[in-house]
């Protein structure tokens, strides 16, 4: 694991979080970090809006949509 830094939210979504999230994980760091490596992460699965536009838009030109 790399060097822990810091960074600043505000006391409110901090609060927030901990009420909502924090009994399924260990503490808010725990999950501030999960929720990162969500983002972060590229599943090269979801389609972009516009790939899926063209794709929809390209179905409804052969009539399955």
């Amino acid at each position: 694991m790399s060097t822990p830094r810091q960074i600043r939210l505000s006391e409110e979504v901090c609060l927030a979080a901990e009420r909502k999230f924090v009994p399924q994980f260990e503490n808010l760091e725990s999950l501030v970090e999960f929720v990162l490596r969500e983002l972060i992460e590229d599943k090269g699965e979801a389609l972009d809006r516009a790939e899926q536009e063209l794709l929809e838009q390209r179905l409804r030109d052969l009539g399955y949509v």
